[in-house]
């Protein structure tokens, strides 16, 4: 969220009105001392509030319309419920998040600024801001992934599946268009009120048509995890998104955003900043377990030895685990092509698949053998671990956000600010 904070103080905080970031908050109507929220037994103050609001007005380099105040208000309001929320359930499990790792993550932040964290405090501190309440922020960043990946991971399940679906859709789409997206997430935590959190999101495509970087409406109102880096995907390839997804990028031109998509109980909004052409193949590369046995352990028993490299961990470069028996080594080989492989062995390698070993060679006064840990076909496609990562962190997420709203519902949130706006419309 804060990692342009040398930009943003070089504008002098002001919004596009020439108002500095304490002038909007003066014209917010927020009082400066009162209880905006109770959170079962904990309470989130309008001094709380303020301070939200003008380090989400900082971040932004003052860049948020007088008009579009409100929702940031309440998002600024939702934010802090959900912090108390989070920290308040990481509590009940004895989770404690250390000095220590808040500062290293405040270390980060300020160097994306060039600036200490020393620095960064001291600029935040000169701009009115508590340090305590970006700290607050963080502790609750740090904790709540831990605690979702602790209670949830083992309920995730990426079958080979959905990663050999994924590649193939890929593959069979390498010769189309790629596409540098960036997204914003609106999780729809109400079915019945989908048509509100829809015009949540033309709200916010509305603040872009005004003028505000779609970077920093993410940063501001995305539930994904790209909202750290302005909701930046990177470069995807045709096929790669959900479906529907998928097919409204490539009707879009460059610099383009659409309209909030439904897709996986989430409103998307998705921006096409740019686009390239299609893949041209190149030479395949593979990663290879490589093993040799030497020969004086014989043909019967090097044989054996070998056939334990496709059971062995050498793939997942567990050194410390992998035992094939006394006269035998092994190595991992990353990225190797065709033309890196001893001619010997290379024909023996060039048609292997992923997950097949070659036959063994004897050569050299040893015996040889290669298992195919991974292979790229030379369509510049992800790792598979690459998109099981991807599909793990999406089907966590999905998990992490249903778990906070059935916290909520078994919560006492009591909203005592008057004529607040409530996010997402």
């Amino acid at each position: 969220m804060l990692a342009c904070f040398s930009q943003a103080f070089a504008q002098q905080e002001t919004s596009p009105e020439g108002l500095t970031s304490d002038q909007v908050i003066e014209r917010s109507g927020v009082p400066s001392s009162a209880v905006a929220a109770v959170v079962n037994d904990a309470v989130v103050t309008t001094f709380d509030l303020r301070q939200r609001i003008k380090l989400m007005l900082i971040s932004s380099g003052g860049q948020i319309p007088q008009d579009a105040l409100p929702q940031l208000q309440a998002q600024a309001l939702r934010d802090l419920i959900e912090e108390r929320l989070k920290l308040q359930e990481t509590k009940e499990f004895d989770m404690e998040i250390s000095d220590a790792e808040v500062m290293d993550e405040l270390s980060v932040m300020a160097a994306q600024s060039n600036l200490t964290a020393d620095q960064l405090i001291q600029t935040l501190e000169g701009a009115g801001i508590s340090v305590n309440s970006l700290k607050q922020q963080i502790k609750a960043q740090i904790a709540w992934p831990q605690l979702v990946q602790g209670r949830y991971r083992d309920r995730v399940r990426v079958n080979e599946d959905e990663i050999d679906n994924t590649l193939e859709r890929m593959r069979e789409d390498a010769s189309k268009e790629q596409f540098l997206v960036s997204e914003i997430c609106i999780p729809v935590d109400n079915p019945s009120q989908a048509q509100q959190y829809y015009q949540g999101g033309m709200q916010l495509i509305e603040q872009m048509r005004r003028g505000v970087p779609f970077a920093v409406v993410a940063q501001q109102f995305s539930a994904c995890t790209t909202a750290a880096v302005g909701g930046d995907l990177g470069w995807v390839r045709a096929g790669e998104l959900a479906p529907e997804l998928d097919s409204a990028i490539r009707e879009l031109p460059a610099g383009s955003v659409t309209n909030p998509i439904p897709s996986e109980g989430a409103f998307m909004i998705l921006a096409v900043r740019d686009k390239r052409p299609a893949v041209v193949k190149g030479e395949p590369s593979f990663t290879l377990a490589y093993a040799s046995a030497d020969a004086s352990l014989g043909n019967a028993q090097a044989h054996a030895a070998l056939e334990k490299i496709s059971t062995a961990e050498i793939c997942a470069g567990r050194a410390l685990r992998i035992d094939l028996g006394p006269g035998v080594g092994y190595s991992l080989l990353e990225n190797v092509t065709l033309d890196q492989i001893d001619e010997r062995f290379r024909t023996f390698v060039e048609d292997l698949d992923r997950e097949e070993q070659s036959i063994v060679i004897e050569a050299d006064g040893a015996y040889h053998s290669v298992y195919v840990c991974d292979k790229d076909e030379g369509l510049g496609l992800p790792s598979r671990d690459a998109i099981e990562n991807r599909i793990y962190s999406r089907q966590l997420g999905r998990i992490s956000q249903q778990y906070l709203r059935d916290i909520e519902r078994e919560s006492m949130v009591d909203v005592r600010i008057e004529n607040f706006q409530q996010p997402n419309g």
